[in-house]
């Protein structure tokens, strides 16, 4: 180390060795050679003042000590080595001068009254209380800042004990993950995998394990394995904030994951999450795991995972629980099976069921699809979100509200469970439902139908189901005496086909009713005056000329006859005068002016008085 070191690294030494920091940290921490920082400790320690330059630091390593002033200098108090008694007028607590250990540096204003300051700390008091103490009780001429200096050195000096917290058998384990051994491949492949380890906390008696990942499934299995291991359960895990474990870290409410919830439920265990980034919580794990990295993996090196795990199998049976625990002062397996394995909670019957989940959409056939196989669920939830849980046996389906409304048994990919009461019964078909439930039905039209439908079954077989099916459906639309009755001829005539039975209810159809016409009634006319009418019209009508001769073909006209005699003669009477303005020869009879001499002029007929 040259003569150039600067003066703030020389104070930053010195005040670093004040907080207690090694020397190996101090070196780190500067950037120095440690040697370097052990030679200038030294030299602060034969050092009786201040530093104030780097010449001043050499020429104190070569044995120049200034003289200290006597201790009732008053310009020279400040500067009073540790030990020395206190000044003229200021005795600490009792009248008796006070003794400390010999420190580096200008000595404190409140190092006579430190066994007092002391105890004031004690009571809880602040630094400012003290100082108002010391100027009203002892008339002490110090300073505020002088005592609350005085005072964080104090705490910094004596800080708090740690409390020890030791707990009954079976009551603890406490849980944690380190780095394992490295892993090295056919292919040469270096990986390193984590090492669990769980710790009962009364007998110390411990079970590690290597694995690949820390997800929830894996943490899991290796608690479960680290249980029957142990041949029973802890009440209480102690674990830190891992997130297979915890989704939301809070000290007073943590939210765990659901998995491990249901884990927990399982072996009626508890799991209590130690406060964030406060490993000492869990003490006793977190120096087992590096037991665990000195001694048993420490140097080695695997070529699989599962040799790992022997490995650490054995160490754990051969030395492990063979040791004599530093604390405890017994043997750890000893220790276990004679006062804490029977207090653990009995094992299960089974192990615990573990699961898979993940939320589905229903389809519209009315499945969800799980590990590529399909379960069915209640109608309603079609088109909706569900919850599903799966294991190597069972696949459960919950709503939303965390309901469970399914359970199926596990099926192979590509395979279908379908529950009967997740079909709606619109959806059932007569020839789903078989043939024994179609008979039950037809035996409900009468006997006839009964034994129709029974004999057309033996003959026809599978063929007569929807036979059936189609004799309900007539039973829609025809009452069952006339189905009985139909099938009564049917089955006399050995008829077993549907359109026969069709055919004879179509016979049996009844008619249309024949309402009967009043003939006689005041206001109707006799029929035998119609009749009479009608003869003298037919009569009338034979008697008249037919056609109309053209003008020119010498044929004679009928003569006019006289009002009178047109009316004597009947109704209806026949004209061939052509009106007046009739066209000359050879007209087209579709003129405007031209009229047809066939056609006859029709009296209007009275009705009777």
């Amino acid at each position: 180390m040259s003569n150039e070191l600067k003066m703030a690294t020389l104070q930053s030494i010195r005040s670093l060795h004040e907080k207690r920091w090694s020397q190996r940290r101090i070196a780190r921490e500067l950037g120095i050679d440690r040697g370097t920082v052990s030679r200038y400790l030294q030299r602060l320690e034969d050092s009786a003042h201040p530093v104030s330059s780097t010449e001043d630091f050499l020429a104190a390593g070569e044995g120049s000590k200034p003289a200290i002033s006597p201790a009732g200098s008053a310009g020279d108090a400040a500067h009073a080595p540790t030990g020395s008694a206190a000044p003229h007028g200021g005795p600490a607590a009792g009248g008796e001068a006070t003794t400390s250990r010999a420190e580096p540096g200008r000595r404190s204003e409140c190092e006579p009254w430190r066994e007092t300051i002391l105890a004031k700390l004690q009571q809880g008091l602040t630094a400012v209380r003290i100082h108002l103490d010391l100027r009203t009780e002892f008339q002490a001429d110090v300073s505020y800042d002088s005592v609350r200096r005085f005072v964080k050195h104090l705490r910094r000096e004596a800080p708090l004990p740690f409390r020890r917290m030791e707990c009954a058998p079976g009551e603890e384990a406490q849980v944690d993950f380190g780095q394992g051994a490295p892993v090295v491949g056919p292919d040469g492949q270096r990986r390193r995998p984590h090492v669990f380890r769980v710790v009962l906390s009364y007998s110390r008696k411990a079970y590690a394990e290597a694995s690949w990942r820390q997800t929830t499934e894996d943490f899991i299995r290796l608690l479960e394995n680290a249980f029957w291991h142990f041949g029973g359960v802890p009440r209480t895990l102690i674990i830190d904030n891992l997130r297979a474990a915890v989704k939301r870290a809070d000290w007073y409410d943590p939210e765990l994951n659901p998995k491990l919830e249901a884990f927990c439920r399982h072996y009626g265990c508890v799991i209590l999450p130690t406060r964030p980034y406060t490993p000492r919580h869990k003490g006793k794990v977190e120096r087992g795991v590096g037991y665990v990295q000195d001694n048993a993996l420490k140097g080695h090196t695997f070529a699989s995972l599962d040799e790992q795990n022997r490995h650490l199998w054995d160490w754990e049976s051969a030395v492990a629980d063979t040791r004599i625990h530093g604390t405890t002062k017994q043997q750890v397996g000893q220790r276990f099976r004679e006062a804490e394995r029977s207090t653990l909670q009995p094992l299960p019957r089974e192990r615990f069921p573990f699961f898979h989940e993940a939320e589905r959409t229903v389809h519209r056939d009315g499945h969800a699809e799980v590990a590529k196989a399909y379960y069915s669920v209640p109608p309603e939830y079609v088109g909706r979100r569900v919850w599903v849980r799966w294991d190597g046996r069972l696949v459960r389906v919950f709503n939303h509200r965390w309901e469970q409304i399914a359970v199926h048994v596990r099926q192979e990919p590509g395979r279908f469970s379908t529950q009967s009461q997740h079909l709606a019964s619109e959806k059932i078909s007569g020839v789903e439902r078989g043939a024994e439930w179609l008979l039950r039905r037809v035996r409900l039209l009468g006997p006839h139908c009964a034994r129709w439908a029974e004999t057309l079954l033996k003959q026809r077989g599978v063929e007569g189901i929807r036979v059936l099916q189609g004799l309900l459906n007539l039973a829609r639309k025809h009452p069952a005496s006339e189905l009985e009755q139909a099938c009564q001829t049917a089955l006399a005539h050995q008829a077993f086909r549907l359109r026969i039975v069709t055919t004879l209810l179509q016979r049996q159809a009844p008619r249309q009713a024949q309402f009967a016409f009043a003939e006689e009634a005041p206001i109707i006319r006799p029929l035998s005056e119609y009749g009479a009418f009608v003869t003298a019209a037919i009569r009338q009508d034979a008697a008249a000329p037919r056609g109309f001769e053209r003008h020119d073909s010498g044929v004679r006209e009928t003569p006019q006859k006289s009002p009178d005699e047109s009316a004597h003669r009947g109704p209806v009477a026949s004209s061939t005068r052509p009106r007046s303005g009739y066209p000359s020869s050879g007209c087209s009879p579709a003129e405007p002016d031209s009229v047809s001499p066939d056609i006859p002029t029709v009296v209007p007929f009275s009705p009777r008085e």
